[in-house]
């Protein structure tokens, strides 16, 4: 059977990144903003976190940006990068609107963990929102599990963790 999803690498600061990352931005954003204080995101606010989080760490060597696309269409990216020898970190992960329910986040959460094996990390964590219900959700499914805070991002509310076990 064919499918409709290719994920490749891609620069962090390639076009195509560039504008998955503001779609990832404005939505987790403005659903903070929402949440918390009833308004979205302040445009000048929007334009600081795109620039804050140009995403260097997620170059080679030590991290890698995936892009996943939808009948060609660029619809998603997952990132991970080296927090030590063996841990790598998730992030970044991200389906467009058009696309979800479609199969793409499994796929490239997937992707996201051969790639830290790649780069020689036996563990993947994550942290995430509480309003992100469906992000939780699908990491739980993916076999993470919650564990006691690993950082202290003020935005971070729960944090996952999954040894990644060689494939093969």
């Amino acid at each position: 059977m064919r499918t409709l999803w290719t994920i490749a690498p891609e620069p962090y600061d390639s076009p195509v990144a560039a504008a998955l990352w503001r779609a990832y931005y404005t939505e987790v954003s403005d659903r903070w903003y929402l949440l918390h204080e009833g308004r979205a995101t302040d445009p000048a606010e929007l334009e600081r976190g795109v620039a804050a989080g140009a995403g260097e760490q997620l170059a080679p060597p030590t991290g890698q940006l995936l892009v996943a696309r939808y009948e060609g269409r660029p619809a998603g990216t997952a990132g991970v990068r080296l927090v030590d020898a063996g841990t790598a970190e998730l992030t970044r992960v991200f389906v467009g609107t058009e696309w979800r329910g479609k199969g793409g986040a499994p796929l490239l959460v997937a992707a996201a963990e051969e790639a830290a094996r790649a780069l020689g990390a036996g563990t993947i964590r994550l942290d995430t929102r509480g309003d992100l219900v469906e992000a939780r959700a699908l990491y739980a499914r993916l076999g993470y599990e919650e564990t006691a805070p690993h950082n202290d991002d003020i935005y971070a509310e729960h944090w996952f963790r999954k040894s990644l076990h060689p494939v093969g």
